[in-house]
């Protein structure tokens, strides 16, 4: 295993830029797009795109219920429940997370944003893309690429307060926690 690798709030602002600069060449109307922010580690950088781009929808979706790993993991105690925006029905959505690894957290993701309808199109914007892939799934928009190897950890904070304490950590994994990444 590697040493701890950090990105600091610089290359971090830098790549939710670029995630914001893709949306808008790809979106003329940025104000009518649905962007959920996957609990926890992508409701921040949602609402950070949404306040760069414009977008008037910003809400949460949650996973805990359709997380393959439920009956081994529990529900987080920081449970944060799913808040769409209006109606997805024909909707394009654009999902949001921090770190894109196994592709387990979108497939959970997609399972519930389908349970409350049929968005027209579904893109995925993710601050990183770790690679190692178990599920045949890919960014639309990724900030970063980085190489971590499988038992290392990424772990991204993006402080609402402050975003000069924003920072990502690539550090070994314990042995319980290699397992639970997404």
């Amino acid at each position: 295993m590697g040493t701890p690798k950090t990105i600091g709030s610089g290359q971090l602002h830098a790549a939710i830029e670029r995630l914001a600069e893709g949306i808008l060449a790809r979106h003329a109307r940025p104000a009518e797009l649905i962007l959920l922010g996957i609990a926890n580690g992508g409701i921040e950088l949602a609402r950070r795109l949404g306040r760069r781009i414009g977008a008037k929808r910003v809400g949460t979706i949650d996973i805990s219920f359709h997380r393959d790993d439920i009956g081994r993991n529990p529900i987080p105690k920081e449970f944060v429940p799913t808040q769409i925006p209006g109606d997805v029905d024909g909707a394009t959505v654009i999902l949001v997370d921090d770190v894109l690894f196994s592709g387990r957290t979108v497939k959970a993701a997609l399972d519930e944003l389908f349970d409350h309808g049929r968005p027209a199109k579904v893109e995925l914007a993710v601050l990183a893309d770790r690679g190692g892939r178990m599920l045949p799934l890919a960014a639309d928009y990724t900030g970063l690429e980085i190489d971590v190897a499988a038992e290392e950890k990424v772990s991204v904070t993006l402080d609402p307060a402050d975003s000069d304490r924003d920072g990502l950590r690539v550090a070994p994994a314990k042995k319980t926690a290699a397992a639970n990444q997404s």
